[in-house]
């Protein structure tokens, strides 16, 4: 692992940068795609990709949202994802029918959401959970009738977020270098709603996600994901191992790896 004092100050020095940020968030980029991971997989959905990370893993491939991205007003975050919004419904519409202004920005109706048919969006990073502001930015796109995820290390308090978010957690494996950063508080915080992953690039990594996963009885919490690093095992070693060991997991890719290239950004 590479986890000396040097990292730890960086992490230190990254989260500081938004400790008095109020009513604004640093923003990587926003863009409509197809959700390419957890149970939302292949559903439409618009993501606000939040800039800073005090992790380092090893596989990450968000490394642009590192220092990259300005500041934006929450309202006016809010307004590009309704924007987006409508431009969605217009490419679902391509019959050309006019459709009811609350209907044009409620086009599909992502599986798990409630009963609602409140289109997808997901806070994500970098660590979105490092800026004050997300939790604020979250309920506001909750009162917009939105289905809000956000995806996170696992590396900070989820109870940062409000109620109704579906949080998106990972439990770091030791691979990623990041173990030792695992918030473990969070377990007893996850809801039904709620996911949790393991990002695992070999055995080691697998037998380590399975112990946690029946140390602290994780499928009766939430839904579980296992999903393998991208190029570095063979995802059909993961599935040989799942169906031995009888674990009530998801198994999943990185979808949108699959449909672009898998260094294409803004997908």
């Amino acid at each position: 692992m590479r986890r000396g004092c040097a990292g730890r100050l960086t992490r230190v020095t990254t989260a500081s940068v938004y400790t008095h940020a109020v009513g604004r968030l640093r923003v990587n980029e926003i863009y409509l795609s197809i959700q390419g991971e957890s149970s939302y997989a292949g559903w439409p959905c618009i993501f606000v990709r939040l800039t800073g990370c005090h992790l380092r893993c090893v596989y990450c491939d968000s490394e642009h949202a590192f220092y990259e991205g300005g500041w934006m007003p929450v309202e006016q975050i809010v307004a590009k994802v309704q924007e987006l919004a409508g431009i969605r419904s217009e490419r679902l519409n391509s019959s050309g029918d006019t459709l009811h202004a609350t209907a044009a920005r409620t086009p599909v109706r992502p599986p798990n959401a409630g009963g609602t048919s409140a289109p997808l969006v997901e806070i994500t990073g970098g660590e979105p959970l490092l800026q004050p502001a997300c939790g604020e930015l979250a309920q506001r796109l909750l009162d917009a009738g939105y289905t809000v995820l956000c995806e996170t290390s696992g590396a900070l308090p989820i109870d940062r977020l409000p109620p109704g978010v579906i949080r998106i957690m990972d439990l770091k494996c030791p691979s990623s270098g990041e173990c030792d950063a695992n918030h473990w508080p969070n377990i007893d915080l996850l809801t039904r709603d709620d996911e949790i992953k393991f990002v695992m690039g070999n055995r080691a990594d697998y037998e380590w996600s399975r112990d946690v996963l029946r140390r602290h009885d994780l499928a009766r919490r939430c839904t579980v994901l296992f999903s393998p690093v991208f190029g570095a095992i063979d995802p059909a070693e993961i599935v040989a191992w799942i169906l031995e060991d009888h674990l009530p997991v998801r198994f999943q890719l990185q979808m949108h790896k699959h449909i672009w290239a898998p260094d294409t950004v803004g997908v």
